[in-house]
């Protein structure tokens, strides 16, 4: 089955290439977990979409990613949530929740794949989280919960 990655799938591609797999993978992994569409030739606007939005947050070598690692270390990221009586949140901090308070810290795109923390957060106070940049660079976030 030709297909359309919408995201990166480690050993088959990045965002925007074509790959060609077999039935069963497609439509018990890739399709169901949002990772590709199907392929059509009306597809090649949305492979040009795609390859655009990963070019503009890609970061291009070692040099940027480094960069980005000594920005996010030093900058102050703050996750409000919503707290009940004694303290204790409702639900948990994901990493996409993480993920949208970097970008509100730092203005940086940082896909929510790419953060990684100790089990789920459920307290307030500070935590601390993995960003990973590619090249081998991973930066350690100091996230810090509080109420809303």
């Amino acid at each position: 089955m030709k297909l359309i990655l919408t995201r990166e799938v480690a050993g088959l591609g990045a965002a925007g290439d074509v790959v060609t797999v077999k039935d069963g993978f497609a439509r018990n992994f890739l399709l169901p977990r949002g990772n590709a569409i199907a392929w059509s030739l009306g597809g090649e606007k949305q492979i040009q979409s795609i390859r655009r939005a990963r070019s503009a947050r890609e970061i291009r070598d070692i040099d940027h990613a480094k960069e980005i690692k000594a920005k996010l270390e030093s900058s102050a990221v703050t996750a409000k949530v919503k707290v009940g009586a004694k303290g204790v949140l409702f639900g948990s901090v994901t990493d996409k929740d993480v993920a949208a308070a970097i970008k509100n810290a730092v203005a940086i795109d940082i896909d929510r794949h790419s953060i990684k923390t100790k089990g789920h957060i459920k307290k307030i106070g500070n935590h601390e989280v993995k960003v990973s940049l590619g090249h081998n660079v991973v930066a350690t976030v100091t996230v810090s919960v509080v109420a809303q």
